[in-house]
């Protein structure tokens, strides 16, 4: 009975810690499946799994290294070696990384403060080196001490090379990993954790908003972060706060910021809805494991897609983008109309420029609509004598010219 009762227990461990090697998988939507990299979300307070999907799936972390980059800064400030008055001189080097960034001139400076929430708010790039540089002095040394630090905290599988995420083949984390590092920014620097709340920072004569718009979508949300390079695809670490548990979520791979907002907001509405009292699975269970990094979008096909799984409505092209955006909200609201279902998106395509440059033909689309309720609305305009045709998403690809062949029946 004893080695029975042992055998069993070698099973579910062996199960709790095996490596996850997929990379991809479907989630669900109110449209359809959507295609999703590794997710994952845990109790904080417990540090129990409560939703997760490859968690372990070798990823490049894009923006999301920042947060260790934070970590870091963090440490410095809790032990006294940085003030968040300080100055920090912008070298040549950090004025020269590229977008997204302040903007900050070679050899001018901005308070510890504002480069922390440089960092939080417009995911500034040049913030991040110059932060790197005055904690260690060069990007290189501070990107060892990223991955020590990663080390030290349970991070198995992660290895830093620059504290911005700018495109390295060797940096590289996982969900896993980057859910004990937000579970480990909010446990061990609870008087700095607020700023991941801040809503705008202006530098200069510019203001910058916030660009984890699922602090704002989602009721409890109070930070962390979003990321991306072609690579990498969209992602976010998010946490809420509700009825006083607080929830760590991250969600990586996605080919839309919207869908992968939506996606993350499902499985914190699934994860709340479990009550198992931390009995479940531990964050420090799941296993890494190995291979290469997901990879979302290839050399070349990084630009502007159609990646809705729902029917896209197309209401015209126009001259001018406000024209082409001015049709989206009495769609939508003939949409409510036909039933209650969910809203279709806005989607404007950018198609033809002259000359100089300039474009000069915008695609009006509801994008993301089911398939019958698309039909129904395209019915309604098209008995009223106005230009709609329905598009499914397959037929939706660059260089996107069934969408010029009728620009002049569409304005």
């Amino acid at each position: 009975m004893l080695s029975r009762l042992v055998l069993a227990c070698c099973i579910c461990l062996a199960a709790a810690i095996a490596p996850a090697h997929a990379q991809f998988a479907k989630l669900e939507t109110p449209t359809g499946p959507i295609s999703a990299g590794p997710v994952l979300v845990v109790d904080a307070g417990t540090g129990e799994v409560l939703q997760q999907q490859n968690a372990g799936a070798p990823w490049h972390p894009a923006s999301l290294a920042k947060l260790m980059t934070l970590y870091v800064v963090f440490e410095e400030l809790k032990a006294g070696r940085l003030r968040l008055e300080d100055h920090i001189a912008f070298s040549s080097n950090a004025s020269a990384m590229p977008q997204t960034k302040l903007g900050v001139g070679p050899g001018q400076s901005v308070t510890v403060e504002q480069a922390v929430r440089g960092l939080v708010v417009r995911s500034a790039n040049d913030a991040a080196v110059a932060l790197a540089e005055r904690v260690s002095g060069n990007e290189g040394v501070f990107g060892q001490r990223m991955t020590a630090t990663a080390q030290r905290l349970g991070m198995t599988a992660s290895m830093f090379r620059n504290a911005s995420g700018l495109p390295d083949a060797a940096q590289v984390t996982t969900a896993r990993d980057l859910a004990v590092l937000a579970v480990a920014l909010i446990r061990d620097f609870p008087q700095y954790y607020p700023v991941f709340a801040t809503p705008e920072l202006s530098y200069g004569r510019i203001r910058f908003e916030r660009s984890v718009k699922f602090i704002d979508l989602y009721p409890g949300a109070d930070g962390m972060k979003t990321g991306f390079i072609c690579s990498s695809g969209f992602n976010l670490v998010a946490s809420a706060v509700r009825g006083g548990r607080r929830l760590v979520g991250v969600g990586l791979g996605f080919r839309r910021a919207d869908l992968r907002d939506e996606a993350v907001a499902r499985l914190f509405d699934d994860a709340y809805g479990k009550k198992s009292g931390g009995a479940g699975q531990q964050l420090w269970q799941l296993a890494n494991g190995g291979g290469a990094p997901g990879v979302v979008f290839g050399n070349g096909d990084c630009g502007v897609r159609y990646d809705f799984p729902g029917n896209a409505v197309w209401l015209g092209t126009y001259a001018s983008e406000p024209a082409a955006r001015s049709l989206i909200e009495p769609a939508n609201a003939k949409l409510a109309e036909i039933d209650q279902g969910p809203p279709g998106r806005e989607w404007v395509l950018w198609l033809a420029r002259n000359q100089q440059g300039h474009y000069t033909r915008f695609a009006s689309i509801l994008a993301d609509v089911l398939p019958a309720r698309a039909q129904k609305l395209c019915d309604f305009y098209r008995k009223a004598g106005r230009f709609c045709v329905v598009k499914r998403p397959e037929e939706i690809v660059s260089p996107y010219s069934d969408f010029l062949v009728a620009a002049a029946a569409a304005r």
